[in-house]
This record gives structure tokens, sequence and C-alpha cells, in this order.
């Protein structure tokens, strides 16, 4: 029997891996690469420049090359973060939905000059009315909300079996599929409202004394604290090229109704959002401090508007 030693895996499956004396090799090129420039500047213009005169420039070079190599900000390497900030500079700030290049507005309306609003470009080009996502050429996502169970409160022999199960759900994968956990504000306006509505209706005046502290402590409650529910998401994509794009359809809510059934042996629902429920989710995705919108209320993306039904 062969015996393989274990091999330990860092909980950052994403960092990046140290080549020389703690450092990554991008932090190598850039020290190296500094140094490299420094040395150059100084074979060139060593000898006709002071050593005082030449330490002075270097000094900020070299601080400079160390602090781009090793300092981080939100996560991200200086670099990156520098890199990302003359992007978004160099970024157009207006963006409007259109379905090729918006053009020039013409002169004879006299608006003020500037630049001109540019294409936005989003992921999702389409929806189905199942709920399904077109992402044009990277194929069809479908997007379903999953329950959650208690993991820790069960007992080793419990958590044992939900870990097989689950591990059973993930060697039967046969595309890409993602777990998302997203936070979104809760609004107990609604519960509160019910609350007081149902207390007199309750048939004691106990049970009503109680329903009314108990809307009483959720009103307190969420004046004191920025109250937030976790909702996890299960999306499954299929690749799609011309016109197999149904089959592709099919093939992503076969995944779901399959990982339905798989992960319904430890207690868990897996319920496909349709076309109403993924656009609200994608719509708190992109504002997630904006009120809801009234969705009985909301044109499809493909009819015309005519006028209100009060006008």
């Amino acid at each position: 029997m062969s015996w393989v030693q274990p091999v330990r895996i860092p909980a950052d499956v994403d960092q990046e891996d140290k080549i020389v004396a703690g450092f990554t090799a991008r932090q190598v090129v850039i020290l190296v690469g500094t140094g490299a420039l420094l040395y150059a500047a100084y074979v060139l213009v060593g000898d006709r420049v002071p050593l005082v005169v030449c330490a002075a420039v270097a000094l900020p070079i070299a601080v400079a090359g160390i602090l781009l190599a090793t300092a981080r900000h939100d996560g991200l390497s200086l670099d990156r973060y520098l890199l990302a900030v003359v992007r978004h500079l160099r970024a157009p700030k207006r963006l409007v939905s259109a379905s090729q290049e918006v053009p020039p507005l013409p002169t004879w309306i006299g608006a003020r000059p500037g630049p001109a609003p540019a294409q936005l470009r989003l992921p999702v080009q389409g929806m189905a009315g199942d709920g399904l996502l077109d992402l044009g050429p990277d194929g069809i996502a479908a997007i379903a909300d999953v329950s959650t169970v208690s993991f820790a409160l069960r007992a080793p022999e419990e958590q044992g079996a939900l870990v097989a199960v689950f591990g059973r759900w993930l060697n039967s994968l046969s595309g890409p599929v993602q777990i998302l956990v997203r936070a979104e504000r809760l609004d107990l306006a609604e519960t509160i409202t019910s609350l007081e509505h149902n207390a007199r209706q309750l048939p004691h005046p106990a049970l009503s004394a109680a329903a009314l502290q108990h809307a009483y402590f959720l009103a307190g409650l969420a004046e004191r604290h920025d109250l937030l529910r976790r909702q996890v998401l299960l999306i499954v994509r299929e690749s799609a090229t011309g016109k197999a794009r149904e089959a592709a359809a099919a093939r992503a809510l076969r995944r779901l109704e399959e990982a339905s059934r798989l992960l319904s042996a430890c207690g868990l629902t897996v319920r496909l959002l349709d076309e109403a429920a993924a656009s609200r989710l994608l719509t708190a995705c992109f504002d997630p401090a904006a009120p809801p919108l009234p969705g009985a209320q909301m044109a499809a993306p493909d009819q015309v508007i005519t006028r209100g039904e009060n006008w």
C-alpha cells in the first residue's frame, strides 16, 4: 500500500506563490526592474553628476518601486490599484443602453460641447420567460435560489452525511457552476405592519399584547441596526453558439433539476428564478441601495409604451 504525504492547501487559494525571499514573481520583477533602472541611470550619468545629487534623485524612485511592489490597498497590490485608477479615469462616465455605438449629437440642438455617452455593455443580452439569461457569446445561464441548513448544529455523523452529499453533487458537475452568497438589506416594514394588523384579531388580549410587543421590538431593531439577509444563489452556465441556444437552455435546466434532486438529500431546496425574480435580482445587484422597482408597472424590453392606464 503506497503512502502519500498530505499536502496542506492554503485558505486563500488565489494567493500568489512566493519564489524568492518571500516575494512573488510580480514583486521580484518590479524590484529588479527598479534596481536595473537606477543602475543604468548611474552608469550613464554617475561620472558627471555628484553622488549626492544621484542619491537624492534615486531615493524617491527606489521608495516608489518598493511601495509599488509591497504596498496594498483594499486587498489589491499597489500597481494593480493604480492601473485600475488609470482605467477608471480614462473610462467614459456616461453610459447608455444602446445596441450599437452612440452617434454624436447634431449641432442644431445647441447642446453643450462634451464627450458623448458611451455604450453600456452588459453581459446579459436578453432574458427568456423561464428566467434563463442570454449571455451572448458566453452562452446561457440559469439562476436558482438555494435554501440553507445549519451545519454547526448537526451531529458529527450528520455533518459527514452532508459533506458526502455535497461531494457527490460536485463530482456530478459537467459544466461551469457558481455559488454566490450575497447580502442585501432586510426591510421589516411589511412584517411589522402585518403584526400590528393581525394583533387586533387575536382571540386573547395576552396574545395581542405579545404580538404588539414583538412588532415594537422589530421596529426598534430596524432603527438601531442595519439589518441584512443572506441569499445563496446557484448559477449554471452552458456554452452555446449559433442555433444551439435552445439545446444549451435545456441542458442548463436539466443541470438545475439534477442539483435539486441531489441536494435535497441534505435538506436544501433549489428553486429556479423566473423572469420577474431574475430581473429583480439583477436590478438589486446594480443598485443595492435603491428601493425595489414596481415590477407590475414596468414595461417589457420589447413592449411599445403608449400611455398610462389612468391618462
